[in-house]
């Protein structure tokens, strides 16, 4: 039986696979069928979560093709992965912008280290889509939206078992992503409080310039769903 939280971590991404045929014209991300990209979340997992500690989750969206769509790590691009993770892949250095703006905030939260011991980031959906083959996200449309929540359901119950925070979770999006899966949270209470910050993508392609304050009010709500 797996008793780590990287082990369980492992063999839930390993294991992933979208049970439901997709609309027409969207396609589903799963960088966890390539072998490559296997090694880079194991590697990752058991340097940063070899331990049976708690962790709070953490929510993005669902994975973007340049970001954790290659790599497998949420919100970490193969760059983020190398350098600041220390985990070596063959990957093009690509950079995306969600994973400059929570790179960005983990060294001001004091290294990838403390952070990685304190929260685990995942997805509302673990896996990306795309249409047309450009970012899609799982609320983009009504159809997709019904076919993707008995899968977010499904995945939610999952990570539930790693060894996470019951008490509190945070929602990186505060649109549509914190409105659905508030209110999934009220149906099947997985959490006693749910957080919300701005999005990475709206911070960094809108609002640069108060890029200190976003940082600032990252590490408040941050700290705050430790807390608890």
């Amino acid at each position: 039986m797996k008793s780590t939280f990287a082990e369980k971590a492992a063999d839930f991404y390993n294991d992933l696979s979208f049970p439901s045929k997709l609309p027409k014209k969207v396609g589903v991300m799963n960088p966890y069928q390539l072998p490559e990209v296997r090694e880079y979340v194991s590697a990752f997992l058991h340097k940063f979560y070899k331990d049976k500690n708690e962790r709070v989750l953490v929510f993005g969206i669902n994975p973007g093709r340049f970001g954790s769509g290659l790599t497998g790590v949420t919100f970490t691009d193969p760059v983020a992965l190398n350098d600041f993770c220390g985990i070596p892949n063959a990957l093009p250095r690509i950079r995306e912008r969600s994973s400059e703006f929570i790179y960005s905030f983990i060294e001001t939260y004091g290294g990838v280290e403390r952070f990685y011991k304190d929260f685990f980031l995942t997805a509302v959906s673990p896996l990306g889509f795309t249409f047309n083959g450009i970012n899609y996200n799982y609320y983009d449309s009504p159809a997709l939206l019904k076919v993707s929540r008995p899968f977010i359901i499904d995945t939610l119950r999952r990570q539930m078992d790693f060894g996470v925070s019951r008490s509190a979770a945070i929602l990186i999006g505060t649109g549509k992503n914190q409105k659905f899966f508030t209110d999934l949270n009220k149906e099947y209470g997985f959490f006693k409080k749910l957080y919300a910050v701005e999005h990475p993508r709206f911070i960094m392609q809108y609002r640069r310039k108060q890029l200190p304050q976003y940082l600032k009010k990252y590490q408040e709500v941050f700290s705050e769903a430790l807390a608890q």
